[in-house]
């Protein structure tokens, strides 16, 4: 589903909340003036009340009645905006006649007032026009509607101007990285143009295009490994067959034939299947974890189907250290079955081999070292690749294809371990580890 553009988005809630603030201030606005008029007004029924009071209380020791409508009559000529009922009893001693066709009337929030007049009780009825004050109050609150309107217009405009150019970066952005890719090999996004919330984003998309360029340059060596190493037994396999076809040959001969083809064909489907378990192991492959068991006794195991290597050799292996780990035991074989093979291959005839087990922590860790021609420090971080050779000729192709450590590599890391590599004084150490729990 798509979300949307960001920036309109972000205009229509710039529209919303600008229309949202401005009516709620010009609300407060409005009620805050229409409360100023109601005090107003209240102040004004009080000081008119006191007035009427006041001549009430003069016109007493008068004339009576007659002098009493006469001063209030007066008082009218000039108070238009006041409206007073004047009652005893039932009998109305003074109302006044509203001057003023478009009056509004707003009478006193007592209906009526009690005024002593010697011994006369009267009741007094105020009221006061207010259509001016309505009248402001009515221009008031159109113009602060307009005010809304207008404002979250202009606002809104604004603050889509202002989220445009603000997301320009982001278009720069966009056309940065479509720039960028297995045609550019190299070329990186600069993240210091760019604002402190989208830096994190540049360098973590500088890191995945490392990542993708380093498993692309990865991919092509493996290509050309896969192509050469397939390659040869290949070759021989289809020489050897056409050379057999050139001529009659006996049955002996076929014999022999045969087998030299069926050792090729053995060869290319171990390096099928050894590709075959990386790439299981590539894709996250976990190791099933069994009952604890001695991985000296692992070793032992695996010395026994060497024997006969290490006799021609005249090798020896020394066992030291022990742990008991829940590991996978067909796979952990296979490792220390690939590191002895391998350290028999290069160690000095006569020498001894040492295979330590150093229980860590969170971690046991399997070291086996040899004694022979030292390995360059360059080669080193090399050697759990597929297909490296520390011979660069590949001289010895035809018996080890360069999967071995790399088999090793990934056994490890099925169980949650690493690898190592050191070469110091003649004695070359290569090591791998498990993890002592799962997860």
């Amino acid at each position: 589903m798509n979300a949307g553009s960001i920036q309109a988005a972000l205009s229509r809630w710039f529209a919303v909340q600008a229309l949202l603030g401005l009516s709620l201030v010009c609300a407060a606005i409005y009620a805050v003036t229409a409360w100023s008029f109601q005090l107003k007004q209240a102040s004004e029924f009080e000081r008119q009340s006191e007035l009427i009071r006041h001549l009430i209380e003069e016109s007493r020791s008068e004339t009576g009645r007659d002098g009493l409508r006469h001063k209030l009559d007066d008082f009218f000529l000039t108070h238009s905006e006041i409206s007073l009922v004047l009652r005893q009893g039932s009998e109305i001693i003074y109302a006044t006649t509203p001057s003023r066709a478009s009056a509004r009337w707003l009478w006193m929030p007592t209906e009526e007032q009690k005024i002593q007049s010697g011994d006369a009780v009267m009741d007094l009825r105020l009221g006061i026009d207010v259509q001016d004050d309505a009248r402001l109050l009515a221009r008031l609150a159109w113009t602060l509607l307009g005010a809304v309107v207008l404002g979250s217009m202009l606002i809104a405009s604004t603050g889509a101007m202002l989220v445009r150019r603000g997301l320009k970066p982001l278009q720069k952005l966009v056309e940065q990285t479509a720039a960028t890719g297995p045609a550019h090999p190299g070329r990186r996004i600069d993240p210091s143009p760019y604002a402190s919330e989208i830096a994190p984003w540049v360098a973590q998309f500088n890191a995945v295009l490392d990542r993708a360029e380093q498993a692309y340059q990865q991919l092509e060596a493996f290509n050309a490994d896969v192509a050469h190493e397939l390659r040869t037994p290949l070759a021989n396999l289809i020489g050897m067959v056409e050379v057999e076809l050139a001529r009659p040959r006996s049955a002996d001969e076929l014999r022999e034939a045969l087998l030299s083809a069926l050792e090729e064909a053995r060869r290319v489907s171990a390096i099928v299947t050894d590709m075959l378990f990386l790439t299981q192991a590539d894709r996250g492959a976990v190791a099933r974890r069994l009952a604890p068991v001695s991985l000296a006794e692992q070793v032992r195991t695996v010395l026994d189907f060497h024997e006969a290597m290490l006799e021609v050799a005249e090798l020896r292996v020394h066992v030291s250290g022990d742990a008991q780990v829940g590991i996978d035991t067909g796979l952990v074989r296979r490792a220390l079955s690939n590191l002895l093979s391998n350290a028999s291959r290069y160690a000095v005839r006569g020498s001894t081999i040492a295979v330590a087990i150093e229980a860590q922590p969170a971690s046991v860790w399997v070291r086996v070292a040899n004694r022979g021609q030292p390995v360059a420090a360059d080669v080193l971080p090399h050697l759990f690749k597929r297909f490296f050779r520390a011979e660069r000729s590949r001289t010895d192709s035809s018996e080890h294809h360069g999967l071995g450590l790399a088999i090793v590599a990934a056994i490890a890391r099925m169980h949650g371990g690493q690898t190592q590599a050191t070469s110091r004084s003649g004695v070359t150490e290569i090591s791998f580890s498990v993890a002592t729990s799962e997860g």
